[in-house]
Parts: C-alpha cells; structure tokens; sequence
C-alpha cells in the first residue's frame, strides 16, 4: 500500500520532517508500505503560481497525484500564530475537495511549547473532518522539550498503530469497504431519498376514496359511489352538501 507523508516544515534541518519520517517508519511496523514525501517547502512558488494561474505545475501535479492515490496520509505541520502554517494551508486548498474522501489520515504538528498542542484539536482536525477524511483517533504533537523525553514515542507508535490498521481495514481483505463504493453508495442514497421525497409528494394530492368516505358527510354517499379507486368530488356538491 502507499503511505504519503506531507511535511510542511521550512528549515533544514527540521523537526516537523523529523517527526514524519518517525511516524511513517512506525506505520510500517503494522502494515507494509512504499513510503512517498512531500516536501511542501520545495513546492511553495508553485503553489503560489496554481492560485494566481489556476493550473499546477509539473512538481506539484505530481504531488497532488500522489496525495489522491495514496492509500493512507500522514501529515505534520509546524505551528504557526497558534494554527498550520500558511503554506500547509494552501496546499490542501489547492487539491481537489474530493480527494480526500474515505482516506485515513494521521495529523500530526511541532511547536516550541506545550501550549500549541491543542493545534490539533481546534485546527488540524477540523480541516481534515471537513475534506471527509477519516482522522485517527490518536493526534500527534512534539514540542521541543519533547524529543528524547518519555512519551512521545509511545504517541508515535500509538497512531502508527491506528492508522496502519485502518489502511488495512479500507485498502484490503473480504468485506473491506473501498472509498468509490462508500462514495457510490452515498449517491444512491440520496437518489433514493429524492425518489421517495417525490412519491410521497404526490401522493399527498390524491385522496383515496376510503378517506374521502370517512371524512364527507353522509349525504355525499351518493357521490361517493364509483368504480374507481380513487374519487374527485365537485366543489359545489361539497358546498351544497354543508349548507343547513
């Protein structure tokens, strides 16, 4: 399967690469997978160019396919003003809204203090809840005290663990559940809905006969005799019928 690692990280060396490549190295300890990255970084002035052109250049096509038929993501971002970065921001704004559908994702973020953390709750997650991605439950996020101290590895291992086994969950087996035919079934459902939103419509123009006779004065019984199942009653024998 193909594991397509996004690293949005702007110096060399860096910690959100460094992060990434950890994760991913982790995630093929539960599932095997030919590991892709994404340097955002060298991709930045195309980037810029796709949203003045509207066209990709040739790296960033390349890197867009690859995110499109990557079987599962991960992605690192580092903090920015308490959010992603700019540049992690405009990629994904450039990728096809689609894309993304049914795909497991890993999110992932550094920071200079503990603070940033919750980066990932109130930014990473929603971002991706919103491409109709499928985040894992366990979000990864180092600080620069963190690195060579106690817990960070367990978190690495702990969300590689989610999301090799969500890869193999979606991208194979019997029984496994592929993202066209989730997103298959979600159209006909809402085909069906409309169908039966439309039957429903019309039949609330017709009055059945059986209704009709409970509810018309017994003097309109004569009226209501007919061979059809269904009866039109004349608004004037209704009025007649209702005057003392």
């Amino acid at each position: 399967m193909k594991l397509v690692v996004v690293s949005a990280g702007l110096s060399v060396p860096s910690s959100t690469r460094l992060l990434a490549d950890r994760l991913a190295a982790a995630t093929g300890r539960y599932t095997s997978v030919d590991v892709q990255v994404v340097e955002l970084r060298d991709l930045a002035v195309e980037i810029a160019h796709n949203f003045t052109s509207g066209f990709p250049g040739r790296a960033l096509s390349a890197a867009l396919e690859a995110v499109t038929e990557a079987d599962g993501l991960i992605v690192v971002t580092p903090v920015f003003s308490a959010s992603y970065s700019g540049l992690f921001k405009s990629f994904f704004d450039v990728l096809d809204q689609d894309a993304l559908t049914g795909k497991p994702v890993l999110i992932a973020a550094t920071g200079g203090s503990a603070r940033h953390s919750l980066v990932l709750e109130h930014a990473l997650r929603p971002l991706f809840a919103y491409l109709r991605a499928v985040v894992v439950p366990t979000a990864v996020y180092a600080a620069s005290e963190d690195w060579g101290a106690e817990g960070l590895a367990e978190r690495i291992d702990r969300a590689a663990g989610e999301l090799g086994r969500l890869m193999e969950g979606l991208g194979s087996g019997a029984g496994a559940v592929r993202r066209a035919d989730v997103a298959d079934t979600a159209d006909a459902a809402d085909a069906a809905e409309r169908a039966d939103a439309s039957e429903r419509a019309d039949a609330s123009e017709v009055v059945d006969t059986d209704t009709a006779a409970a509810i018309a004065p017994r003097s309109l019984d004569g009226a209501l005799a007919s061979a059809d199942r269904f009866t039109v009653i004349p608004f004037e024998q209704q009025l007649a019928a209702l005057r003392p």
